[in-house]
């Protein structure tokens, strides 16, 4: 199994993530961020990934420094689990509907990070989270992770509906571009021989 690791601790947040990409999408999340935790949920049940997120952070303060951390350590488990890359599709897109709202999302895990990110999202907070940090969650785990990102919402009213068909679509398209193409036969998917953030 294809599985990265990571804990990072500051004096801000306390944050352990296991994510292993042949997984069944078995999530078990805590974080002290419901919504965030319903939005991890997504990305494994939806890209057949296990995901494992335990969390401790400042929240007395917002939510900001837990959410960037988890996705910063996301990433770099991410990183740690696709390894030299060998065999993967590498690319994958898709586009996720949810009842009014639909988003699509196209990456590339190139080693190079980018995201571009056009989602406009109608209200400042969904429950207690604060819309603003899905742009942010995204561009921390495009960061360590070393995948370039284009996220565009197509439609869409309920802020709800468009993030969270934003981390299925994210989820699906991820799904795709970590599964085997047997047509490689195990060689790395880019014309230079090596995919790395170097």
């Amino acid at each position: 199994a294809r599985i990265g690791e990571v804990a990072r601790k500051t004096k801000e947040t306390d944050v352990k993530v296991r994510i292993n990409l042949d997984g069944t999408g078995v999530c078990q999340s805590d974080t002290g961020i419901p919504f965030l935790d319903h939005m991890l949920d997504q990305i494994a049940s939806h890209g057949l990934f296990d995901v494992n997120v335990k969390a401790k952070g400042d929240l007395h303060i917002d939510d900001h420094h837990t959410n960037e951390d988890i996705a910063l350590a996301l990433g770099t488990a991410l990183l740690q689990a696709l390894g030299d890359r060998k065999g993967i599709s590498r690319f994958g897109d898709f586009t996720a509907p949810l009842d009014e709202a639909l988003v699509h999302v196209v990456l590339d895990l190139s080693g190079r990070p980018f995201l571009a990110y056009d989602m406009e999202i109608p209200t400042e907070r969904v429950g207690t989270y604060d819309t603003q940090l899905v742009e942010h969650f995204f561009q921390s785990l495009v960061n360590t992770s070393g995948m370039t990102l284009h996220i565009r919402k197509l439609s869409g009213k309920n802020s709800h509906h468009i993030i969270e068909a934003c981390f299925k679509a994210f989820a699906r398209a991820l799904r795709k571009a970590t599964e085997y193409d047997e047509r490689r036969m195990g060689s790395i998917p880019s014309s230079k021989g090596v995919l790395s953030r170097a």
